[in-house]
């Protein structure tokens, strides 16, 4: 079986600085990094180093980052076949600032990821027969976005959604078609029109993300861990205790963990750990897909596994 991922490739550019800038601030770094990203090619390459086969859909474009990008996602062995290659523009692009406590700033250029089209959907049709579930995000066009969920709901493949970044209005005609969907506290808040900021309001974003028609409504909570539910049940896991010094890509390792897990068929609990595991090993690294952790790092973090509690 395989996982198919549908979206983003970026090339990051890290600068780490001792604290986050205020807006006209300038700050003098103390170190800089080029690392492989883009939300859609990190989640591909954390399920893929847990041993799950991964094939990408996506586009890069007509640089000298764009083979460097594509030599990166091979090299975890990550299906490319579906990556276009675009020369009428540039690969998409993220400048990060990270602080020394892990916390970062974002900037995403899209590129060749804002190129992304419906038309783009047909490279995934050769893929459906063997996969498990579709990887989204939203750092393509939600058109694309659109047109994969109807496709993978046609192919009968399982849809997880990461919610990022967060749209001002999301379609509600298509939370019916999503299976599971990831948002964090953020994105929880921006969707369901409340703040989302511990377990008791991640309980309620959780039961208005069901009542629009998802399946499982998954709200990651950082340092405060992960709530989950369904309609007939609901847990928290509390997060697991590492070192973070970098939490970029760490929602993306979570999908690319749960989604490992899933491919496996565990169950969505042990799934659910998987994620929030793989997410906390990445933030133990700088970088995106550089902090992204094998499986044997993974079971080591399992053994003996980790609590969940019913929320009643």
């Amino acid at each position: 079986m395989s996982i198919l991922v549908f979206g983003s490739i970026n090339m990051d550019l890290v600068v780490q600085t001792p604290r986050l800038p205020q807006p006209g601030e300038t700050l003098t770094g103390y170190n800089f990094l080029s690392v492989a990203g883009g939300k859609g090619a990190n989640q591909a390459v954390a399920a893929s180093r847990l041993g799950a086969k991964t094939e990408m859909v996506g586009r890069v474009g007509g640089d000298a980052f764009a083979q460097e990008l594509l030599e990166g996602l091979k090299a975890n062995r990550v299906g490319c076949e579906g990556v276009l290659r675009d020369n009428c523009t540039h690969s998409g692009l993220a400048t990060i600032a990270v602080d020394n406590n892990g916390e970062n700033q974002i900037i995403v250029i899209p590129g060749a990821n804002g190129c992304v089209g419906p038309e783009d959907v047909q490279r995934l049709e050769p893929l459906w027969e063997e996969a498990t579930s579709l990887l989204l995000q939203l750092e393509i066009p939600l058109k694309a976005v659109e047109a994969a969920i109807h496709a993978a709901k046609n192919a009968g493949v399982r849809v997880i959604l990461d919610p990022a970044p967060a749209p001002d209005v999301f379609p509600q005609q298509l939370y019916p078609l999503v299976d599971i969907i990831t948002p964090n506290e953020t994105e929880a808040s921006q969707l369901v029109g409340f703040a989302v900021n511990n377990v008791e309001t991640a309980q309620k974003a959780a039961d208005t993300l069901l009542d629009f028609g998802v399946k499982t409504a998954v709200i990651k909570l950082g340092s405060k861990g992960v709530f989950w539910a369904t309609k007939s049940e609901s847990f928290w896991v509390p997060a697991f205790a590492v070192n973070a010094v970098d939490t970029v890509a760490a929602g993306d390792a979570f999908n690319g963990g749960m989604a490992a897990a899933l491919d496996e068929g565990r169950s969505l609990k042990e799934a659910i750990l998987w994620g929030a595991a793989t997410g906390a090993l990445s933030t133990t690294q700088v970088g995106a897909q550089s902090s992204l952790p094998d499986r044997q790092a993974l079971d080591d973090v399992l053994m003996p596994p980790m609590s969940t509690f019913t929320i009643n």
